[in-house]
């Protein structure tokens, strides 16, 4: 079977596949988990501060969930994200309430089930 790649792709793509296997491979998922794990111990000592931590920690996010954040932002300027030419969803309308039997028409005056609940009956 016949690649339709250009000559000399596969000698670019393998390191940065290999590259990218490094970064994001089981070695790093291990040292990101010490490293918070690190952090956590030292925010629990009292050696750091939670802003630095938190920077740290958001790193992590950052670097192995950036393939998938840089998908979302094309996509979003690409116009092809959920939705992108789906018509926008209307609920339907609730039903009307039916009228109790024997009931006139409604009165001008709201009914208010307090009015008067201080008066004596008589």
């Amino acid at each position: 079977m016949t690649s339709i790649d250009p000559a000399g792709t596969n000698a670019l793509t393998a390191p940065l596949d290999w590259l990218q296997g490094a970064l994001l491979g089981m070695i790093a998922t291990a040292v990101a988990i010490i490293a918070v794990a690190s952090i956590g111990f030292m925010m629990l000592t009292g050696r750091i501060d939670v802003r630095r931590a938190a920077q740290a920690i958001f790193g992590c996010f950052i670097i192995f969930g950036a393939s998938t954040i840089a998908g979302g932002i094309l996509r979003a300027v690409e116009g092809d994200g959920p939705g992108a030419n789906a018509a926008p969803v209307v609920p339907p309308a609730p039903p009307a309430l039916p009228q109790p039997q024997g009931a006139g028409p409604p009165s001008a005056a709201p009914f208010d089930p307090y009015a008067g609940a201080g008066l004596p009956r008589r």
